[in-house]
């Protein structure tokens, strides 16, 4: 699996030689107040001899994932799935050929199809999410990130991912960090390929659900996905989930739009060292630049108190070295 391979061969890399001394943990970011203050935290909190220095067991770092540690434009990628799912689930609708908002996607009109905003996004999802054991849909997820490509770029979205939030990830991990996703997309869209793509085991994933049913079905036990929202990730939601499922308030949030608002402000008002970092994406050409207008990861008044509080700000046109993982030749 060639993304794998690039991957463990990225992360190998910067942890080994790092770990003799000869290596930047981060080599692709630029030298600047972004790279600094990630180290310099990182220091801070790890050196025993530090005022600083935050045990192991607190050492908790949590991330967004939509925007922060792979790309969101120009929709969710979970909305592709969702999408994909609907095309292959027509032959046994039929209705869905009047029906909005399944009749527009269905010509490929997106912008009708969702004009209905968020109620018309649940159904999709709910639609194309549902009906389905907890096991069945994990194969379908699987079997969908390791063919599908991006639209625009052509890359498999699995190599959507932001090389420099790997080599952070890794980075983290290796001083001592337990590394949790926190985000609003689905938290079994996640689980079954975020350990092979961030290192991250489904157990430290937190994230939108749907309900679930326990059932018999031909004497086994199933665990059934109905369309009914459970809970939704977002917003004031994250640092309710955050307790909910660590138990603990992390010391470090990196997110990237408003939605990561309120779990920045909760990790940051924490006693102690704490550290927020926005992704602000800046970068027309070798990604997109978006930030306060934009309908996908709006970025407004998380950057406004960003600047306020002086929490870390990553201007990735300027920061970044690179944005995506090279892939082999």
């Amino acid at each position: 699996m060639k993304w794998f391979a690039i991957l463990i061969s990225a992360l190998s890399f910067s942890m080994v030689s790092w770990g003799q001394g000869s290596t930047d943990p981060l080599p692709s970011w630029q030298a600047g107040p972004s790279k600094e203050a990630v180290q310099s935290f990182v220091t801070r909190v790890t050196q025993p001899e530090s005022p600083d220095f935050v045990a192991p067991a607190e050492r908790i770092a949590v991330f967004d994932n939509d925007g922060t540690l792979w790309a969101e434009q120009p929709a969710y990628f979970q909305l592709f799935f969702a999408l994909n799912r609907v095309h292959a689930l027509a032959p046994e609708h039929p209705e869905w050929a009047t029906q909005e908002p399944f009749a527009s996607l269905l010509k490929g009109d997106y912008e009708t199809a969702l004009a209905g905003g968020e109620a018309a996004l649940l159904e999709i999802v709910m639609a194309s999410h549902a009906g389905m054991s907890t096991d069945a849909f994990a194969e379908l997820v699987t079997n969908w990130i390791n063919t599908a490509v991006h639209p625009d770029t052509g890359r498999p979205f699995r190599e959507m991912v932001y090389q420099p939030m790997l080599e952070l990830l890794a980075y983290l991990r290796a001083m001592g960090f337990k590394t949790y996703i926190v985000s609003g997309g689905g938290i079994e869209f996640m689980r079954p390929w975020a350990e092979a793509v961030y290192g991250i085991p489904p157990e430290q994933v937190i994230g939108s659900s749907i309900k679930l049913e326990y059932t018999m079905e031909a004497g086994e036990p199933v665990l059934m996905r109905l369309p009914e929202i459970n809970f939704i990730d977002d917003q004031e939601g994250k640092p309710i989930a955050i307790n909910r499922h660590i138990g603990r308030r992390p010391i470090a949030a990196f997110g990237n739009s408003d939605g990561d608002l309120p779990m920045l402000q909760w990790v940051s008002g924490g006693a102690g060292a704490r550290f927020a970092l926005y992704v602000h994406h800046t970068d027309a050409e070798r990604e997109w630049a978006y930030d306060r207008d934009s309908s996908i990861g709006r970025l407004d008044r998380g950057l406004d108190e960003a600047r306020a509080k002086g929490w870390t700000v990553v201007d990735m046109q300027k920061d970044w070295r690179q944005i995506f993982p090279t892939p082999n030749p």
